[in-house]
């Protein structure tokens, strides 16, 4: 859980909450991954792939209505047919930037949690 005192971030590929840290002193206005990975795939094709995922689970969300939730597992297998389980995590990633967009809400049992912490299957719906 992120430090109250300390600024915070959402990283502009997976959603994460991105927490400030001494080495980004003088540059944190740059800093927007949370990890060489994210990096990675911000500079790669996935990137298409991504914006699919997102469209897809928005219009997923906006179809049910606000009071019924959606699993990232269903824009998964929207947009890869077959080959879903490997965009299982990009679907979640999907889902927490709609949320730091202010777009979504991430739920367990029927609660909202922190879409950086979620562990486990979640839901997703309007906010």
């Amino acid at each position: 859980m992120p430090r109250p005192d300390l600024p915070t971030k959402d990283c502009a590929v997976c959603g994460r909450t991105i927490t400030w840290r001494k080495k980004w002193e003088r540059d944190w206005e740059g800093v927007r991954y949370c990890s060489d990975a994210c990096r990675r795939r911000a500079r790669s094709a996935a990137s298409a792939l991504d914006a699919d995922l997102e469209t897809t689970l928005r219009a997923l969300i906006e179809q049910r209505g606000r009071s019924k939730t959606v699993c990232p597992s269903e824009a998964a297998r929207a947009v890869g047919g077959q080959d879903w389980r490997e965009l299982m995590e990009p679907a979640r990633a999907a889902a927490r930037r709609l949320v730091a967009a202010g777009q979504a809400e991430i739920t367990q049992g029927g609660r909202v949690v922190d879409p950086s912490t979620a562990k486990g299957p979640v839901r997703v719906r309007l906010r």
